[in-house]
């Protein structure tokens, strides 16, 4: 019979809780362009951060479809030209 005690469980180490595969955050800084349909898609962009990437491409063609229908909205009602005003 030996006289060794028995070694106490050692403790693990937690467990890692961020998945490297998973979304990280890009770090990207937005600012506001003063329109708020561009302004909204933006933001939309913003969730990306949150989403894994197969939920990326759904994001991407809203917001692509939005800036496409602003863009559409100004070629239909163009703004006043400042410098036509000749007399």
């Amino acid at each position: 019979m030996s006289d060794a005690t028995p070694e106490a469980p050692q403790e693990q180490a937690p467990a890692a809780t961020d998945d490297p595969a998973g979304p990280a955050p890009l770090g990207v800084a937005v600012e506001t362009t003063g329109h708020p349909a561009v302004d909204a898609g933006l933001a939309r962009l913003a969730e990306l951060d949150h989403l894994p990437a197969d939920g990326h491409l759904a994001v991407y063609e809203d917001v692509h479809r939005g800036l496409r229908a602003e863009l559409t909205s100004l070629d239909a009602h163009p703004a006043p030209r400042p410098y036509d005003n000749r007399s």
